[in-house]
């Protein structure tokens, strides 16, 4: 029987997404599919498996998603659940350890790739804040507000995109002392 959680982690918040899930997994609940904030979980050992999420460049159906999917399940991982071109891999604990990034510059890759997918959208939202503003301001003054709503998402995926930042800049301060 399936168990379904409603929980929000948000894109910048990756690791702690993977940790939650790896918690579930130690509590006896293997997840099995997701949908935006809605994950169905089935029964399974405690720890049978550890989790690993990935957000790809491409949709998992262009061919070089699959065959990186591919490659991924000949490590003994399984795809679990895909939403937009973030991927749910999960792997046997038994098996040992599961990683999906085996060196710093693959971890910086990828968190780039996270920023890029945040980038736009906080653009984006500032461009049609300001946009809202002179024509609210002129032809609807009562629905200024408006605005601000944009401004807010904006300020709120900058902040992501700042978190993310940070953590590249941790990983390249990381690798600088490695070599």
């Amino acid at each position: 029987m399936r168990k379904y959680v409603k929980k929000i982690f948000w894109a910048w918040e990756v690791e702690k997404e993977e940790h939650w899930l790896n918690e579930m997994s130690a509590k006896g609940l293997a997840l099995v599919d997701y949908s935006w904030c809605r994950y169905a979980f089935e029964e399974c050992e405690p720890g049978e498996y550890s989790y690993k999420i990935q957000l790809l460049e491409h949709s998992p159906n262009h061919p070089e998603s699959e065959q990186y999917i591919r490659f991924m399940e000949e490590t003994g991982a399984e795809q679990v659940a895909q939403y937009i071109n973030w991927v749910y891999f999960r792997k046997k604990t038994a098996e040992g350890p599961f990683e999906l990034f085996s060196d710093i510059e693959s971890r910086l890759r990828h968190l780039i790739l996270i920023k890029k997918l945040l980038l736009p959208f906080g653009i984006l939202n500032l461009a049609v804040a300001f946009m809202n503003f002179i024509n609210f301001g002129i032809n609807a003054p009562d629905l200024l507000w408006v605005p601000f709503i944009n401004l807010a998402c904006a300020a709120f995926l900058i902040f992501g995109v700042a978190h993310i930042q940070k953590k590249i800049k941790k990983l390249k301060k990381e690798h600088a002392i490695m070599e």
